[in-house]
């Protein structure tokens, strides 16, 4: 995002917890918690937009269920003590990084998800950034910051962790993958697509307002055609063993992985394009730069 943004003619400044590798082209803030008492005034100073992408993620349902107090207080008490600040130092433009988490977690039996869906998150991260988004929309109804919440499917990207390193490396490494027989929808959003929304967003005159876009790549794959794009950016054979979907299951569920690697979720996108923004690059594009980087 540093480099996507420093590119379009922003100055960036940047914050994290502590001293870290170095971003070119941003100046860097340490030292500072993502929490509800935060003191925020020295990074705002000046500061015209805000761009809000921590949050703690990447947990099993398990762990998110031991650590529900941590994750209200990052996700939900961080996230607002930042915005209030970001509104009391004057700043323009906010926008957070949601999830999709909020509408739910497969659109299995349903239609995509969309703007309009009553939220229905069913792990504890998705309940945060529901409440985070709830919070967001009280403040901007009497406030001057107008603020976009992103509700973003997995995202890829150089770097990128989760289970898209995890089949990545699967992938390189050759390994038989049992999802040859699955036949669901998920929606993807490479990183270059996500900064590009953003800068779209900086760049418009966005009235005083909370507003959410469901975004994703236009392309809505199965895993498997997932696996076979990731395949060829990575010059490998796709590696697809046709295991029946009732023995899949058992060791899926047992893993937690059941929703993201067999079931669909597809997301309306429309709003985003209605907004005057289109990807820039493609599902493939997209893993090619990916896998280059």
């Amino acid at each position: 995002m540093v480099s996507a943004l420093t590119r379009a003619g922003w100055h960036v400044r940047g914050t994290q917890r502590s001293v870290g590798p170095a971003i070119a082209s941003a100046d860097i803030l340490t030292g500072l918690e993502l929490g509800p008492s935060t003191d925020w005034q020295a990074a705002l100073n000046g500061v015209r937009a805000v761009v809000h992408l921590a949050a703690r993620a990447h947990r099993s349902k398990n762990t998110q269920q031991r650590e529900k107090d941590l994750y209200f207080s990052i996700n939900v008490g961080g996230t607002m003590q930042l915005a209030r600040s970001a509104a009391l130092a004057g700043v323009h433009e906010f926008i957070f990084l949601s999830s999709v988490a909020v509408n739910g977690s497969t659109t299995d039996g349903r239609e995509p998800f969309c703007e309009q869906d009553c939220i229905a998150p069913n792990t504890i991260y998705g309940t945060t950034k529901a409440a985070a988004e709830q919070g967001l929309s009280d403040l901007a109804t009497n406030g001057r910051m107008s603020i976009t919440a992103i509700r973003a499917p997995m995202i890829f990207g150089a770097g990128a962790i989760g289970n898209f390193a995890r089949l990545l490396s699967a992938v390189r490494a050759g390994v038989p993958l049992p999802f040859g027989l699955v036949k669901n929808r998920r929606a993807f959003l490479g990183i270059d697509n996500l900064t590009s929304f953003v800068q779209h967003r900086l760049d418009m005159s966005n009235s005083s307002q909370f507003e959410v876009f469901l975004l994703a790549d236009n392309e809505q794959v199965s895993t498997p055609e997932f696996i076979r794009l990731l395949a060829r950016a990575t010059a490998r054979p796709a590696r697809l063993l046709r295991v029946p979907l009732p023995l899949l299951q058992v060791p899926m569920n047992h893993l937690g992985l059941s929703e993201a690697l067999i079931g669909s979720l597809e997301m309306d996108v429309r709003k985003a394009s209605a907004a005057g923004w289109h990807c820039p690059l493609t599902l493939a594009e997209g893993l090619s730069r990916a896998v280059a980087a």
